[in-house]
């Protein structure tokens, strides 16, 4: 089962990383995330199923700190290339999105985009913080 949400800020999109990185008892999941001018779209794939208690547990987790989110066909189909394996950088220049993270969850990625983006701009938007 995907879990797809809207968060709106950097520092909601990290705690999302050290969550599945502190929770051993979750399998491993693969995390997307895109920035958007208004927040960040994460979605987090895991895989396998997880049992009542886990998806409950983590899909409160996620409603603590955003709101679920119903992509556009635009969205769809970036989800569906990178599923199919397409290159991240082809997927980014077809369809006009920042994808800051694809594959295992990486704080690292979130933190140097964040970097590299408030560096260019002189000031920290709200949605970086």
């Amino acid at each position: 089962m995907d879990y797809l949400y809207f968060l709106a800020t950097a520092s909601l999109t990290l705690r999302v990383t050290q969550y599945l990185h502190s929770m051993t008892h979750l399998p491993p999941a693969c995390m997307t995330v895109i920035h958007q001018i208004n927040g960040w779209i994460v979605k987090v794939k895991f895989s396998q199923s997880l049992t009542p208690e886990q998806h409950g547990d983590f899909q409160a987790f996620m409603l603590e700190l955003g709101i679920p989110y119903m992509p556009e066909m635009r969205l769809q189909m970036v989800f569906w290339s990178l599923e199919t394996g397409q290159s991240t950088i082809d997927v980014m220049r077809r369809y006009q999105v920042a994808i800051v993270s694809h594959g295992m969850p990486d704080a690292n990625d979130i933190e140097a985009f964040r970097q590299q983006f408030t560096r260019g701009l002189g000031y920290c938007p709200e949605t970086l913080a």
